[in-house]
């Protein structure tokens, strides 16, 4: 086998790597306790440079760790974890002259490990479930109760109320997800180290299949029609639910900017607003254009609120108020008529293509000043 001659041996001392390029393939050169060893520098799984990974000892070995996702691989063998099947490639190394020199091309070639089931190829593959004919509303509610501690939740009520509604006057087909019910990983900034490692479906959810956003994704992207959210508004802000939650989505609007595609399309969405203090028109301003962002349509009047003001401070009486309330039980039923009107008119005209003023990939500044040198 050709060998090609790379660094100095001094340059390479004990527990540290380095990058070297072999026939137009990154590798990464480790030295660990003395013993030379060369693999593939770029992660399988996305990509990711391996070389800005943590190297460390685990399971049966020495790992480098992808700093995008977290997939590891043997230094010394190229291999993934025991009981996974990728594989890295390995070259050859040996020292001559105080010279590293590294095989022309790998022993053992790279191998991304094939699951026949893959528990998020629904999501992968967008097997949408909403149809022309379909009347499917999502109610997701924000509000972070106290499982144990079970009591009457504002915006849930209303939100529950409007879901009922909808039931009974159009013979919707209904689903509510309440966040505080399922557990799931806030964003952990991959689009940050790299935008190509923001990925559909999210990284998390392909780490965790188990992950509870992804009972998230399946609802509102795959089967919603119209879109109901509620939460109450914690100083002057809609819930920390609503915000982890919304970080998650940034892997829709990810696929706009770096695919250009869109992945909802024909859906409506509106809000129910409630707390004890007023910033409704705030919180409903934030999530509208949010929502917007990832392609829902709003209908006139896109919100309800409810509040009793600044000096209301006598909470034990807010919630035998709310329920009183004539104007919440009117709201939330003419919320959802104008979501209806809304989606009928999309549904009689469905967009198929849709052009988003968003910026793409392509025309960011440093893809323009490399493509004019």
């Amino acid at each position: 086998m050709d060998f090609v001659e790379s660094v100095d041996v001094k340059s390479l001392p004990p527990g540290s790597h380095t990058v070297i390029s072999i026939n137009g393939k990154e590798v990464l050169l480790f030295n660990i306790d003395g013993e030379i060893s060369t693999i593939g520098n770029i992660c399988l799984h996305k990509g990711g440079p391996l070389s800005e990974g943590k190297v460390e000892k685990k399971y049966d070995g020495y790992y480098v760790t992808c700093p995008w996702h977290g997939w590891e691989y043997n230094v010394k063998t190229g291999a993934a974890p025991p009981g996974f099947g990728d594989q890295q490639a390995l070259y050859d190394t040996l020292v001559k002259d105080n010279k590293i020199f590294v095989s022309a091309l790998p022993r053992v070639l790279p191998l991304k490990a094939e699951h026949k089931d893959n528990p998020l190829q629904d999501l992968a593959e967008l097997r949408y479930e909403s149809t022309r004919s379909s009347l499917n509303i999502l109610g997701i509610s924000c509000t972070n109760m106290n499982q144990n501690l079970p009591r009457i939740s504002t915006s849930d009520e209303a939100l529950q109320d409007a879901l009922e509604y909808g039931s009974e006057k159009y013979n919707a087909s209904t689903v509510l997800l309440k966040l505080s019910d399922l557990e799931f990983r806030h964003c952990e900034g991959y689009y940050s180290r790299n935008e190509q490692a923001c990925t559909w479906p999210c990284s998390i959810s392909e780490m965790d299949s188990n992950d509870g956003m992804n009972e998230v994704y399946r609802k509102l992207i795959l089967w919603a029609d119209i879109l109901v959210l509620s939460t109450p508004i914690r100083w002057g802000n809609a819930s920390s639910l609503y915000y982890k939650m919304a970080e998650r989505l940034n892997c829709v609007q990810n696929q706009i900017t770096l695919q250009d595609r869109v992945l909802v399309k024909n859906k409506v969405a509106s809000f129910i607003i409630t707390g004890g203090q007023d910033n409704i028109q705030q919180v409903a301003g934030q999530m509208m254009v949010f929502f917007t962002e990832l392609g829902f349509s709003l209908p006139p009047f896109a919100f309800v609120g409810w509040s009793r003001g600044w000096t209301a401070e006598d909470m034990e009486y807010n919630e035998k108020l709310f329920l009183k309330s004539r104007y919440v039980k009117r709201s939330v039923r003419d919320l959802i008529d104008n979501d209806m009107k809304l989606l009928r008119q999309l549904k009689g005209d469905p967009c198929v293509h849709i052009a988003s003023p968003q910026p793409k990939i392509s025309e960011a500044p440093s893809k323009i000043k490399i493509d004019n040198d």
